[in-house]
């Protein structure tokens, strides 16, 4: 299991990056607009910079809906390899067959 702190540090980016989306997309249009003065798409590009770090959706990092675990996650199943593998073996995760031998 990941530390509670840093599950809740990625869910406040989550909720950051939900919050300022919308006027981050606004921005970066204006910067990436070539028919607009320099002035006006440099002033885009400060007022972006201005913006919190963490709204940025890059900055969110993909976790384990179950155990927190931020490396081996697949996305498909928005899990961790381990913890995939323990419900697959509980029967837990449909079509999910684990092969021994």
């Amino acid at each position: 299991m990941a530390k509670k702190g840093k599950i809740e540090n990625n869910n406040k980016r989550k909720e950051l990056v939900e919050q300022y989306a919308a006027k981050r997309e606004a921005l970066r249009a204006i910067t990436k607009d070539r028919e607009l003065p320099m002035e006006e798409r440099f002033a885009a590009q400060l007022e972006l910079a201005a913006m919190p770090r963490n709204s940025a959706p890059n900055r969110v990092k993909n976790r384990c809906q179950v155990t927190g675990r931020p490396k081996a996650y697949y996305r498909k199943m928005q899990m961790s390899r381990i913890a995939l593998r323990e419900l697959g073996s509980e029967g837990k995760v449909p079509g999910l067959v684990k092969s021994s031998w």
